[in-house]
């Protein structure tokens, strides 16, 4: 596992997730347009804090936890998020 990964996981944490899928996905986007050098990832994310919020409200949840990262440690962040009910 990258050292990428296991640090969003760390970030992702206060989630309480009940599922947590991160994948890398830099080596697609290497050298495109605007890349400052930060990794490329995405996450398929459950969770219970995600249970009546709107999509856009558990997107920024999410990008709350990780805005310092962004955009050199990690430069996109491609989700997919639900609470356990809709899983």
């Amino acid at each position: 596992m990258s050292a990428l990964i296991q640090l969003l996981e760390s970030r992702l944490a206060p989630l309480q997730p009940t599922l947590l899928e991160i994948s890398d996905d830099s080596s697609k986007h290497a050298g495109h347009a605007g890349n400052t050098g930060g990794g490329h990832l995405s996450a398929k994310i459950v969770s219970k804090s995600f249970s009546g919020l709107s999509t856009v409200a558990r997107h920024r949840a999410v990008y709350a936890l990780v805005a310092d990262l962004m955009p050199h440690t990690i430069h996109a962040l491609s989700l997919t998020v639900a609470a356990p009910e809709e899983h």
